[in-house]
């Protein structure tokens, strides 16, 4: 077999999987920009910082107004929206809203005793006097002030 038609072929081996895999990165870029111009107000999204918000206004053409909580909007950039999330898929039933470590406990048949009470003694307040202490500090040598 002749080298001159072995390397051609190795090039082309080479090349194929670079091809394939840009096409698939052109392919995501485009579907993120389509979502990111398709938002509109009431959309809830997930930001790439992992942040879940409502958006409010997307009028601007680079920026859109995130409601992170009731009455608190941000504005964001548009590239920052990963992506729009389903509530039909992330609603919770009141059943499971309900359920709790009593339940948990019953249906495994163990026996579920009551956590104790804890008493918490009433915590005081730090002294908000500006006086200098006038005890020596030693923490220079190693022992601590106490």
């Amino acid at each position: 077999m002749d080298l001159s038609l072995i390397f051609p072929f190795i090039i082309l081996l080479l090349f194929i999987p670079i091809f394939l895999s840009s096409r698939k990165q052109k392919r995501v870029v485009q579907e993120m920009q389509s979502l990111q111009a398709s938002l509109e107000s009431g959309d809830v999204v997930l930001t790439t910082s992992g942040l879940r918000a409502t958006v409010v206004d997307a009028s601007y053409e680079d920026t859109i107004d995130l409601e992170i909580a009731d009455g608190v909007v941000t504005t964001w950039v548009r590239a920052a929206v990963k992506e729009k999330v389903d509530l039909s898929a992330h609603d919770v039933s009141d059943h499971e809203r309900d359920y709790t470590a009593d339940d948990a406990a019953g249906a495994s048949g163990a026996p579920h005793e009551p956590s104790p009470s804890i008493d918490v003694a009433p915590s005081t307040a730090p002294s908000l006097d500006k006086t200098p202490s006038l005890e020596k500090d030693d923490s220079s040598k190693g022992t601590p002030r106490i």
